[in-house]
């Protein structure tokens, strides 16, 4: 039996929450091991050879040792060898101990670190949740940072919206000057943008800090729970972190939070690869060593200095697409029109002003921009009323909805509808399984999970893993629950002739395609739960056309003139064309943050119901900054990668 060493005080004495490990209550540093004060003696079986302490998450070494991850993983990256019999070794040539050897550990007694206010003792598995919600210290810690973090947001706090705040996560510091960079092309930063009529402190540079973060698979297969947009092929360029799953490697690490952007991986940068590039990169089995740059909130100056921010005057929306449309003429009232405009380019403006009236319902055309396609085309006139545009009825519609339906994916995303009829025996399956519904989470299309080789659409070969469906024998699918989906899709199966209707999206990037396929055939989805739980990649949902886009409105609220804090890239540019607004970072201790529901990559179609669309950053730069005290965002949100 071997006595084991206190490494850290018992005292609450100068503690803090930024320090204080969020797993074991002490402190120290971020790629350490942690510490564990234990009731009694550890058998020796149970020790870690290279730190002399019980085992924290133990490896078994080919040559029959045992050693704690961290301790292991830090000496091989000096050395090459065992260190008690000095064979070769690798730690991918490691594997996590035994189930039994686990649970001998997580029983061992420890004492809460807190001990001259907690003389709390519990199994050593049983400490973080102990931490977290009956520790008395551990509690006015983080009670404390909070109201340190937000000291000016309690006179809202009871007005928050139904989204949650994210954590505060623990790092280790490789800090970076906090400077106020000027925006990268496209980028407008209304966190950034402050008002001098304001007697609040004034908190000018944003305060952020590299950090080095690894994470370990026990199973190459092991998710590590984070959902991730972004990618050079997308307007937010970088690999962001949109959220963290429950109960995740990632979320019992603690480390990371969401808006973390991710620069490198195992000493591979990301900051120049597409998306479906950074998830190969991300799923590699075992030891993965993150570099992340993580946002801190602003940093807090006394005196102001004289910043005007200049801005130029707002552009009225232009639509971007090619609608076929009917509306009625106001030179003939009465008299229907079908007009169609075709575009001979992606980013060709169709040059048409919407707006609603007080008095009647519907969608009438303001003005047609002169030069634009509409004026050009001749048919539409002033005050007409739209009445549908691509089969969408408008009759009762609003501008922000006609928006939404005329405008584009993202340039490099499209899609393309694709049709299948079939004849088949009445008890024949198609042989696909489906996932989605407007009742999930995400409000998702319904979309196709896997195509199984005993069905006749295997057969036919065109309907593919991730397309959305749209109807079957002429029924609409795309707003119905799941549940209502399946109910619909078992009555028609039963038919013995099926008309299936799908689209699916595409990228410009045909390397990025075979990519994306060539994953989906590495990580088959064999069995049922694999099927439903599989979702496609963040950049597939970009492509999807407009009306099978599921808009929401979160409204912000604040009580002085600080910063809405988050930062937008995109909007519409000379070389790109037309891109959608996109959530780029949201900074902490602002109201976006503490509201909640804005994520990364969240994209933003209109703003107090005025659309974004055909705007660009000096258009939507005023717009924000109008609105001293509450602003409603329409944003469409999807599901960010899993890895």
């Amino acid at each position: 039996m071997a006595a084991t060493e206190t490494k850290a005080g018992s005292s609450s004495g100068g503690l803090s929450w930024a320090r204080v490990c969020k797993e074991c209550g002490q402190q120290h540093e971020g790629l350490e091991s942690h510490l564990y004060e234990y009731q009694d003696d550890v058998d020796d079986e149970l020790m870690c050879h290279i730190c002399l302490q019980p085992l924290i998450r133990p490896m078994d070494t080919p040559c029959g040792h045992t050693y704690c991850f961290h301790c292991l993983s830090n000496f091989l990256k000096e050395q090459d060898f065992c260190p008690v019999d000095r064979q070769r070794l690798q730690l991918h040539q490691c594997r996590p101990s035994s189930l039994l050897v686990k649970n001998l550990l997580d029983k061992l007694v420890v004492i809460c670190p807190h001990s001259s206010e907690c003389q709390q003792k519990m199994q050593r598995c049983e400490l973080q949740p102990h931490l977290h919600n009956r520790c008395p210290v551990f509690r006015r810690l983080k009670e404390e940072a909070e109201r340190r973090k937000r000291p000016s947001w309690n006179e809202i706090k009871g007005r928050k919206g139904d989204g949650e705040a994210p954590g505060d996560a623990k790092h280790s510091s490789l800090p970076r000057n906090p400077t106020r960079e000027a925006p990268e092309p496209g980028m407008i930063n209304p966190a950034f943008e402050e008002n001098e009529d304001d007697n609040t402190p004034l908190r000018s540079s944003l305060v952020a800090e590299a950090n080095v973060v690894e994470l370990y698979r026990e199973e190459p297969e092991e998710e590590l729970g984070l959902r991730i947009v972004g990618g050079k092929d997308t307007p937010l360029g970088n690999i962001v972190i949109q959220e963290i799953v429950r109960d995740s490697i990632a979320a019992r690490d603690g480390r990371l939070a969401p808006g973390d952007h991710i620069l490198e991986v195992n000493d591979v940068s990301l900051g120049l690869v597409p998306h479906t590039r950074a998830i190969v990169v991300l799923r590699q089995p075992s030891l993965l060593r993150l570099t992340v740059m993580q946002e801190k909130g602003f940093k807090t100056r006394d005196t102001r200095s004289n910043h005007n921010a200049s801005s130029s005057p707002s552009t009225a929306p232009q639509s971007s697409t090619s609608p076929h449309g009917s509306s009625t003429s106001n030179n003939n009232p009465g008299t229907v029109l079908q007009v169609t405009l075709m575009k001979s380019q992606r980013s060709e403006a169709l040059g048409i002003k919407l707006i609603r009236k007080s008095e009647e319902s519907g969608v009438f055309i303001l003005d047609l921009l002169s030069g634009g396609l509409a004026a050009k085309d001749g048919k539409l006139r002033n005050n007409d009323k739209v009445l549908a545009i691509n089969g969408h009825d408008l009759r009762h519609g609003t501008p922000e909805s006609a928006a939404q339906i005329i405008q584009e994916p993202p340039g490099g995303f499209s899609s393309q509808e694709k049709t299948v009829s079939l004849k088949k025996e009445p008890r024949q399956s198609l042989g696909i399984t489906i996932a989605g519904g407007r009742d999930c989470r995400s409000r998702l299309p319904v979309y196709i999970t896997s195509v199984q080789p005993v069905g006749c659409l295997h057969r036919d070969g065109t309907i593919k893993r991730g397309d959305v469906l749209l109807s079957i024998n002429g029924i609409d699918l795309t707003q119905l629950t799941y549940n209502e989906a399946v109910s619909v899709m078992k009555a028609q199966t039963a038919q013995s002739q099926v008309v299936l209707r799908v689209i699916q999206t595409l990228s410009e990037d045909n390397e990025e395609d075979k990519e994306a396929a060539s994953m989906d055939e590495m990580n088959p989805a064999d069995d049922r739960d694999d099927a439903l739980n599989w979702t496609p990649f963040w950049t597939r949902w970009l492509g999807l056309p407009s009306h099978l886009h599921w808009c929401r409105d979160i409204v912000l609220q604040k009580t002085n003139n600080e910063s809405w804090g988050f930062s937008i890239v995109g909007g519409y540019e000379e070389s790109r064309g037309q891109q959608p607004f996109f959530i780029k970072t949201i900074v902490p201790g602002t109201p976006a943050h503490f509201d909640g529901r804005l994520k990364c990559g969240d994209e933003i179609v209109a703003v107090n119901g005025a659309t974004t669309v055909g705007m660009n950053n000096s258009s939507l730069i005023p717009m924000l900054k109008l609105q001293k005290n509450k602003v409603t965002l329409t944003v469409v949100s999807w599901p960010g990668t899993l890895v």
